[in-house]
């Protein structure tokens, strides 16, 4: 594409190995401040449960922190895991963050729970965890909640969220598969295509591509958006973007076979013997990241928003140290033009 990139953070919250979650949670701030400085559009903050890597079980509180700690750059979640929850009371989470933080804030949804299926049935207890085939119900419903038009016939039609303020949030729907690629399209919403959890690497352009070509204009969003979320570690060589991202890589096997106590160190990474299946699933994963030198990321990212279509791209960064995540949002920026905050 010949458009300029347009960049923006989906952070995570991971937490270093030897730190607190209370540490990783100041960190999330920090970083907040750093990228709106450099010219980042949007800071959105993931949901997750039962993780020992990450810290942000509630991104709509770390929303209200980080809006509160910055100024101007957008604010949302990458998302709220809205199976776990009534719409009505994220639709009144949101509405009440927008009447905080004018047009500045975003919500992402996501279909999938963000935890294993006891920590699911544990945030539904005493109820049942909603069933999947609910998910275009409360999707539907949380909008009527948030834009106050409710089908005349619904059950809940007398009830209006609060508090009472016109501003309302831009709502994404998050996803990997054609499902919410889908249901973006028939409500007219704009679409976050997760490509940075590398299951679907080959499938990906084909599933934007179809929410592009059935998107049903809605009067917010007359013209399908998308955002394509990308794993990067960007350092001065090469070298030391493997070497930092190494932790990432390790710390997501952990993280998926039971052993996670936090984001490993370099060190910790190096050090660590892989088994041939392990080493099979890391070079899969890394496969759809973006980890380089300056220039080769800008190579990288310039061939992602080609293969999607999109100049509009999240930058997902998980090192160890905060200095090193620091500095890899920093030389991105540098190196693809973005114009910093004076």
């Amino acid at each position: 594409m010949n458009q300029k990139l347009e960049l923006s953070v989906v952070d995570q919250t991971p937490v270093p190995s030897g730190a607190t979650a209370g540490q990783a949670l100041r960190n999330t701030i920090a970083l907040a401040v750093a990228v709106e400085k450099l010219g980042y559009q949007r800071y959105w903050l993931a949901e997750h449960h039962s993780a020992p890597n990450y810290a942000g079980t509630s991104p709509e509180i770390l929303i209200g922190q980080v809006a509160a700690h910055t100024n101007s750059i957008r604010v949302g979640s990458g998302g709220v895991m809205l199976s776990h929850y009534s719409a009505l009371k994220v639709a009144e989470n949101f509405r009440l963050l927008c009447a905080l933080y004018p047009d500045r804030i975003d919500l992402g949804i996501g279909r999938a729970p963000g935890s294993d299926q006891i920590t699911a049935a544990a945030l539904s207890f005493p109820g049942q965890p909603k069933e999947i085939r609910h998910f275009p119900r409360q999707v539907v419903d949380l909008l009527g909640f948030l834009n106050d038009n409710l089908e005349e016939n619904h059950f809940f039609s007398g009830i209006s969220a609060g508090p009472g303020e016109p501003e309302v949030p831009d709502v994404w729907l998050l996803g990997s598969r054609y499902e919410s690629a889908n249901m973006a399209a028939q409500l007219g919403l704009p679409f976050a295509y997760a490509h940075f959890f590398g299951i679907s690497v080959e499938e990906g352009p084909a599933v934007v591509e179809n929410y592009k070509k059935h998107y049903q204009p809605s009067e917010r969003f007359p013209k399908p958006k998308v955002n394509v979320g990308v794993h990067v570690v960007c350092a001065e060589t090469e070298k030391e973007a493997l070497r930092q991202s190494a932790s990432r890589n390790l710390g997501r096997l952990f993280n998926l076979t039971g052993r996670a106590k936090g984001i490993p160190t370099p060190e910790e990474a190096a050090s660590y013997v892989y088994q041939a299946g392990e080493q099979a699933f890391v070079n899969q994963y890394q496969s759809s990241c973006v980890d380089g030198e300056p220039q080769q990321v800008k190579e990288g990212l310039d061939a992602i928003a080609e293969m999607y279509q999109t100049p509009d791209l999240s930058i997902v960064t998980i090192t160890h140290g905060l200095p090193e995540r620091i500095r890899s949002y920093e030389l991105v920026a540098e190196v693809c033009g973005l114009t910093p905050l004076e």
